[in-house]
């Protein structure tokens, strides 16, 4: 049995593959063909090239509709049903509250009150309408632009997986940045493929027992997390965080971290965004997953500098 690893910078992040099987040259040449496809997906997917097709759609749909690619259209109808089951928690438009919150390119700051409702009328999925017949997408007014940030790179992921399943492997990892990864299989003389969900940052800290709140264990599975650490500033002796809720314009308040697994990591790694959002209101969400989803929330209590945690399905250390 032959392991074959493999890497890529894209996104933003760091992919890192294991592939494993009995033929060396053909599990690199998938693996290689399954990172390709992610550097095309960010072509296409980039918020911040000028020549991807969202910037294309960003820049002419407020004009008129605009004819979009099948998976990319299929993609923004899936972040249109999200929107839905998530009440709003998980919404494409954020861009004009990120950049009024100063978290894009920066570490933030406190927006001017007018300038953040005025980034309020250009935010949210009610303004964006998908035609399935003729597969275009439109904006209901000027300013309204989609980000596939929260959702693009478990896309990317999970696009990779069926590039490889379709050339026969059958036994593989793959994660961006550790914090969204889909498992194929099992690994050679394991019964899965096991994840440690740290309890504090950064999400790639050594897993020792001390600082593990879950380990979870798939098997064409994925696997997404989520947490508040990175971006934030402090004002008026109050953190803000860069995970905003569309609903507000304000950063969300309470939850820490969400790790959610279930079998697509295009849906893990919406929902462990929305999941921060919604934080113990998250509980009625699950229903609309039945028994396909595993999830986790970590929400603290500012008054007493305790915590609180929503299980579903997915057993935590103690906390």
């Amino acid at each position: 049995m032959t392991t074959v690893r493999l890497a890529l910078e894209a996104m933003a992040t760091r992919f890192e593959l294991v592939v494993q099987g009995d033929d060396e040259v053909s599990l690199r040449a998938a693996g290689e063909e399954a990172l390709a496809e992610i550097t095309r997906l960010e072509v296409q997917l980039s918020f911040y090239r000028p020549s991807s097709e969202i910037s294309r759609i960003n820049a002419q749909a407020a004009r008129g509709p605009v004819p979009v690619e099948p998976r990319l259209f299929r993609l923004l109808q899936t972040a249109q049903h999200l929107h839905k089951i998530t009440q709003g928690a998980f919404d494409l438009t954020l861009a004009p509250l990120m950049r009024c919150w100063g978290f894009t390119g920066g570490t933030g700051t406190l927006p001017d009150p007018d300038a953040l409702a005025e980034a309020r009328q250009r935010t949210g999925m009610h303004l964006v309408s998908l035609d399935d017949a003729a597969r275009t997408v439109a904006f209901a007014r000027p300013g309204v632009l989609l980000d596939l940030g929260a959702i693009g790179k478990g896309y990317a992921i999970e696009e990779a997986a069926l590039i490889l399943a379709e050339a026969g492997v059958t036994r593989a990892f793959l994660h961006g940045g550790t914090s969204t990864m889909h498992a194929m299989g099992t690994p050679v003389e394991q019964p899965t493929w096991s994840v440690a969900v740290p309890k504090a940052p950064p999400l790639s800290c050594a897993a020792t027992d001390e600082n593990v709140l879950a380990v979870v264990d798939l098997k064409d599975e994925a696997l997404s997390v989520s947490a508040v650490w990175g971006k934030a500033f402090v004002a008026d002796g109050k953190t803000y965080g860069h995970v905003l809720d569309p609903r507000s314009g304000h950063p969300a308040q309470g939850a820490l971290l969400a790790a959610v697994a279930g079998p697509s990591a295009t849906v893990c790694d919406a929902l462990s965004t929305a999941l921060l959002v919604l934080g113990l209101d998250a509980a009625d969400l699950f229903a609309s997953f039945e028994d396909t989803l595993r999830a986790v929330i970590v929400c603290t209590h500012d008054e007493t500098d305790t915590l609180d945690i929503l299980q579903h399905r997915m057993p935590v250390h103690q906390v």
